[in-house]
């Protein structure tokens, strides 16, 4: 009988055209599970089969794992201080072994031993498939449609399948059964069985690669698209760089009579995709962006990564965009967030950092309205700036000499010193689990414990608009910050 097993090893290699070792591999593996059934914990066996003979034996096996570790499956582990015992100089890692009584294959049975050998096969044929099409490095998968699972579609390309989630379509995109379609490989997961490729339509990542084989001078180095901004068949943003004077990036991409762009818009079920030229600098950048709206002044907040652009009355709503999608993603594009907002409210908002600049001068600084206001107008927006700009740059404001420059330095780090003793004293004054929660500093604690919140918990019960007051945060980071306080309850919630 163990000849014919090796016949059957052989037949079987040589039909399939898989290694060898491979099936050898996959025999033991049937003759291990048929040994583990006897057995009533999840026990570990190992069989070797004699090449030559065909004879095999089989082995009941331990894991050493570390005495800290503890052992989670007590029937294949076995602690290292315990294994030493066993076998001296055994370590972490490495196996103790146990020969057992090995299972007649007819126990199994032929057919049996069969199927679960074929099986092996078969996995190791889609491995190998898989592997062959993957070597190819393709970033875009083309198929066809080949069935409907559990929502998914399965795309069939050659003998290899892809699974495109339905949240990687496309909208209202309707695939039938025997369509063509092209997606973007996204990753690969050997844990999906018959479809471990995974596809989008909807990735940013798609259009990338979709003008690259529609653009040559991308491929050749001449042209490069720096980011994407999809809202999938519905609009999208690229930002595009070119490496050569000579070349036009955005002409380039638009292609004669927009045969370029249309062969990508087609694609993807007739998105418009609007061509921007990308800058260096991030306010030239957002205001490409930003088109068509045309965009009057722009504030650079470097701090909060944030862009405030004013333009007027006919572009406002040109700049938003329907539902708020062109301002979305033109952040989305850029990287910054982009407040919009007509003179109107520019100038409102302006006058009341500026009051509030004043007030802060005149408090901390002990200095009159009219200091307050010359601060303010060479550029002065903080202590910090006024304690700790070169010194040149106070020196040459008109009408203020070294005694008054260095008055106001030693006030303005006198005031942050004062500052920063009561922010550490707030601190002290919340619990533990406050203190320690991620995305708080010691000036937003200072906040919290001004509005009453010590405790994690209170922190939890506020509403977003109630911590947006407190502690001037903007609507996301607030959000955020609550749903990070509220993680232990859900955390609870699941045990």
């Amino acid at each position: 009988m163990n000849r014919e097993l090796l016949m059957l090893i052989e037949a079987i290699s040589r039909e399939k055209s898989v290694d060898h070792d491979i099936v050898m591999g996959a025999v033991e593996s049937a003759l291990a599970q048929a040994t583990k059934r006897l057995y009533e914990g999840d026990v570990d066996i190992r069989v070797a089969i004699d090449q030559e003979s065909g004879d095999y034996q089989t082995f009941r096996r331990w894991l050493v794992v570390p005495d800290e570790a503890g052992l989670q499956n007590p029937d294949a582990e076995e602690l290292l201080m315990d294994a030493q015992d066993r076998v001296p100089g055994i370590q972490v890692g490495e196996y103790i072994e146990e020969p057992v009584d090995s299972v007649p294959i007819g126990r199994i049975g032929a057919m049996a031993a069969k199927q679960v050998i074929l099986q092996k096969i078969r996995d190791a044929e889609r491995e190998t498939l898989l592997n062959d099409f993957m070597s190819r490095g393709e970033k875009i998968f083309s198929g066809t449609v080949k069935r409907m699972d559990k929502g998914d579609i399965i795309v069939e390309s050659g003998r290899v399948e892809g699974r495109l989630r339905r949240g990687e379509m496309i909208p209202k995109e309707n695939l039938r059964t025997g369509d063509r379609v092209r997606a973007m490989i996204m990753d690969v997961d050997l844990t999906l069985r018959g479809a471990p490729i995974l596809l989008s339509r909807s990735a940013p990542e798609f259009m990338i690669e979709l003008f690259r084989n529609e653009v040559p001078e991308i491929e050749q180095g001449l042209l490069e698209i720096k980011s994407c901004a999809r809202d999938a068949g519905s609009r999208a943003k690229i930002a595009v760089l070119s490496h050569d004077k000579r070349v036009d990036p955005i002409g380039t991409c638009v292609g004669v009579r927009g045969t370029r762009v249309n062969a990508v818009s087609n694609e993807l079920a007739g998105e418009r995709v609007d061509i921007v030229l990308w800058s260096e600098d991030p306010a030239q950048f957002v205001i490409g962006a930003l088109a068509p709206a045309n965009v009057q002044s722009i504030v650079v907040d470097e701090e909060k990564h944030a862009m405030d652009v004013v333009v007027d009355e006919e572009n406002l709503a040109i700049a938003i965009g329907r539902g708020g999608q062109n301002v979305r993603l033109a952040s989305e594009l850029t990287g910054w967030k982009i407040n919009i907002m007509d003179a109107a409210e520019s100038a409102q908002k302006e006058a009341a950092e500026t009051s509030e600049a004043r007030q802060l001068f005149i408090e901390k600084l002990d200095v009159d309205e009219e200091i307050a206001d010359i601060l303010i107008r060479e550029g002065f927006e903080n202590l910090e700036e006024v304690a700790y700009v070169p010194l040149q740059e106070m020196l040459d404001i008109e009408g203020f000499d070294e005694d008054i420059v260095e008055e106001l330095r030693t006030r303005a780090k006198d005031a942050l010193l004062t500052m920063q003793i009561a922010r550490e004293q707030m601190v002290g004054k919340v619990s533990e689990d406050l203190r320690e929660l991620e995305g708080l500093d010691a000036e937003l604690i200072a906040k919290l414990v001004a509005g009453g919140v010590t405790k994690r918990d209170d922190l939890a019960d506020l509403a977003v608009d109630e911590l947006m007051e407190l502690t001037g945060q903007s609507e996301e980071d607030a959000k955020a910050l609550i749903l990070k306080a509220r993680e232990h309850w859900f955390a609870a919630g699941d045990e």
